[in-house]
């Protein structure tokens, strides 16, 4: 079935109604998977080239020049959020990253060897990937997912958002065009049609063999109890510290590129930085600097009252430019023309709204006594909203880097990064391109890593015999029973009773 055949709908935050079929029509859902079984069945013995060519021939999908700017422009168009320059920077950046790490990994047959231990591990695919998609990247991240799926010569089937459901539609169309230009099976990326709901992503969840999740909490939740192998990640507040040690200007610079990305929709853009006090206002000024305005108390109150409805996030305002913020806060002249806006705040915890995450060009500024204060102010941030995701620290002392390493429950640290850029994988970082983030059991997530495509494939562990390596007692207990007095002699005879 062609994409671009399917129903699209109306730009909508609300839940949409399925529509009713046909007494005896079989079950889209259902047709869908039965497509991408019959696909994935005829890749699933594909050797490493083959693969390799299916995750070319996706990344270059949307790594097209003119596809980058042809789906920038409409997932702005229907959702609203962020901008197009910035959306074609992260769809090209992104696959092209990706298509890096994904090109260098083998995925088919031996995939490693332990000669010592007598292991061999051979890759094998699961079948169907089922991926819940969010509205902030309508077209990056099924594209993502799509070549780590097909990397480990999966078939996927993507439920987007529907606020963004066009723009997916549109991607997974020049996805399949790809496929079969290169002699490979359509239907190795599906979408579900629209309109989706929550009854028909739950039932791709149950019917899938791995599903994968990227944005809201309660897609995650829901997949977690669909009883199939699920890998949710979590939510995104980072907090960031500038120490005394710290370039300031090079800092607020990183903040500032890192901050107004794509109108903050990452979950890795900065909601809060806390400074040190011996320079505090030399770190102010260096934002400001770099294009920050700061907000008087009374704005600071507007921000609050505006930024927020009901205690939800304002639709209207969340990744916007920073002209429409400075018009709705009721900002003076001199705002006009800064790129984001800094709001003090002394408080944390659900009274205080400033101190989550705000997904607007509003950034969140604490004041600490000193390094260890900072670090404190940090954890409390992340104990509010974030945990296991990610800080950032500012610094030329890497002992204070360990430190907030050691004692944070978070699964990145980032020292001296635009934090958006080197969180979800960088070329002047180590982590793995993604556009999924676990965070671990502190947000109840499954991985405590980037989203990769080791995620999505089966080992089998090919086992031979090795030499013995089986210690002694005295070797594994005599510390122990040192400890508790125990006779050797007794554990001889243990041993050699054994």
């Amino acid at each position: 079935m062609s994409v671009a055949r399917l129903k699209v709908p109306e730009r909508s935050s609300e839940r949409q109604e399925p529509t009713p079929s046909n007494p005896g029509e079989q079950d889209p859902v259902d047709a869908v998977m039965a497509r991408a079984r019959a696909a994935q069945r005829t890749f699933a013995h594909a050797d490493q080239e083959t693969a390799d060519a299916a995750v070319r021939a996706l990344a270059w999908s949307l790594y097209n020049p003119k596809h980058a700017r042809e789906l920038a422009e409409l997932a702005v168009e229907d959702t609203g959020l962020g901008n197009v320059a910035d959306k074609i920077v992260k769809k090209q950046r992104k696959t092209f990253g990706t298509l890096r790490d994904l090109l260098r990994a083998p995925s088919v047959g031996v995939i490693e060897r332990d000669e010592a231990r007598g292991l061999v591990k051979y890759a094998k695919p699961m079948g169907v990937i089922g991926a819940v998609t969010p509205s902030t990247n309508p077209g990056a991240t099924p594209v993502n997912k799509a070549m780590m799926a097909l990397k480990g010569r999966n078939a996927i089937v993507i439920a987007p958002s529907p606020l963004g459901y066009r723009t997916t539609a549109r991607i997974v169309d020049l996805m399949r065009q790809e496929l079969a230009a290169i002699g490979l099976a359509e239907d190795l990326v599906q979408i579900l049609p629209a309109p989706v709901t929550k009854e028909a992503t739950e039932a791709l969840m149950k019917s899938c063999d791995l599903i994968v999740v990227t944005g809201s909490q309660d897609n995650v939740r829901r997949a977690y109890s669909s009883g199939t192998p699920a890998i949710g990640v979590g939510a995104g507040n980072v907090p960031v510290i500038i120490d005394e040690t710290a370039d300031l200007d090079a800092a607020a610079a990183r903040i500032r590129d890192s901050k107004i990305f794509d109108n903050s929709t990452s979950c890795s853009s900065e909601n809060a930085v806390v400074i040190v006090d011996a320079v505090y206002d030399a770190a102010i000024a260096a934002l400001e600097r770099a294009g920050a305005y700061r907000c008087t108390p009374g704005e600071r109150q507007r921000v609050i009252e505006r930024l927020w409805v009901k205690g939800k996030l304002n639709r209207d305002l969340i990744a916007r430019n920073p002209d429409v913020l400075a018009q709705a806060f009721d900002l003076p002249a001199q705002a006009q023309g800064r790129s984001f806006f800094l709001v003090e705040e002394t408080g944390i915890g659900k009274g205080y709204p400033l101190s989550g995450e705000k997904l607007a060009l509003v950034l969140t500024v604490y004041r600490a006594s000193d390094f260890a204060d900072a670090k404190e102010r940090v954890r409390a941030i992340l104990e509010h909203q974030g945990k296991g995701h990610s800080c950032g620290l500012h610094t030329t002392d890497m002992d204070r880097a360990r430190t907030l390493a050691e004692d944070l429950e978070v699964v990145r640290v980032l020292v001296n990064f635009a934090h958006t850029f080197g969180n979800g994988g960088g070329f002047n970082s180590g982590l793995g391109f993604t556009l999924s983030m676990g965070c671990g059991s502190w947000q109840k997530n499954s991985i405590s890593e980037n989203l990769s495509y080791r995620h999505m494939i089966n080992i089998t562990h090919l086992v031979t015999p090795i030499p013995e390596d089986k210690p002694t007692e005295q070797e594994l207990f005599g510390p122990h029973w040192k400890r508790i007095g125990y006779e050797a002699e007794s554990a001889g005879q243990t041993e050699a009773a054994r």
